[in-house]
């Protein structure tokens, strides 16, 4: 059993044929997806697919890609999606200084306030990081200092100082399949490392297809290459992995149940 904690159902890439993806998925062994919210006014798109299906739950979230476009202030809005019963975090959020879509006081605002929401509901954060490393190690210590709340990196390729900042605060870490890769060698090193009860594994389907997928369209039931390839770097077997996996996602999201 595989869950596949971040991807996007209600992108168009994986949207025009979802039912065939959700049966790839089923038939790989991902018997549960976690489809992510990335803006307010397209919520109501990723909240159908997750209603349409007994084994997909959602997010509700905004993008550090869109932090500009659709700034909050406080966490009000995010609170009230959240209380559907098909939605089991917030997110994804967070800093992403490599592209700056948005800028990072815009960022930072959007991700103190999905850090509220988080705390408020206790509902997991999804946590996306790409080259800001430093600003999201302090801000989680800070706001974790000021009142504890659960969540993960997802799609973890950053460095082991993110890693063991979000493994002290009781955070869990989400591979993709970057795991794969042939220049990923400091994220294979931080994987192994990585406590068993607090690893995930994720597509972010259509995006990072794993080899030997690599270049063509994600979608969940790829998952599979990505937790073979983290079962041999904690040399277990794919099926121990993916059980401590499931588990742990579980652990992690109270709300999703089959």
């Amino acid at each position: 059993m595989l869950i596949d904690s971040h991807c996007h159902l209600d992108y168009p890439e994986l949207s025009s044929e979802l039912s065939a993806v959700v049966d790839r998925a089923r038939t790989a062994g991902v018997s549960g997806m976690l489809t992510i919210g990335t803006r307010l006014d397209r919520f109501a798109g990723v909240r159908a697919v997750a209603e349409a299906h007994p084994n997909i739950w959602c997010t509700v979230g905004i993008h550090p890609h869109e932090a500009a476009e659709e700034p909050i202030d406080e966490p009000g809005q995010l609170i009230a999606h959240a209380a559907h019963p098909k939605v089991v975090g917030i997110g994804e959020a967070g800093l992403d200084y490599f592209y700056e879509h948005s800028p990072r006081n815009d960022q930072i605002r959007n991700f103190r306030a999905h850090i509220a929401a988080s705390r408020e509901t206790a509902l997991p954060l999804i946590v996306h990081a790409r080259d800001a490393d430093d600003d999201l190690c302090e801000i989680l210590r800070e706001e974790q200092a000021a009142g504890a709340f659960p969540g993960l990196i997802h799609c973890f390729s950053s460095g082991r100082k993110l890693a063991e900042t979000a493994l002290e605060a009781g955070m869990y870490i989400s591979i993709s399949g970057i795991v794969t890769f042939k220049k990923a060698d400091d994220l294979r090193a931080i994987v192994k490392d990585v406590p068993m009860d607090r690893l995930l594994v994720e597509t972010d389907s259509p995006y990072l297809a794993p080899i030997p997928h690599r270049g063509a369209r994600n979608e969940p039931s790829f998952v599979r290459h990505t937790a073979d390839a983290v079962a041999r770097l904690k040399g277990v077997s794919i099926e121990e992995l993916g059980g401590r996996t499931t588990e742990n996602f579980f652990r992690l999201f109270t709300k999703a149940s089959l």
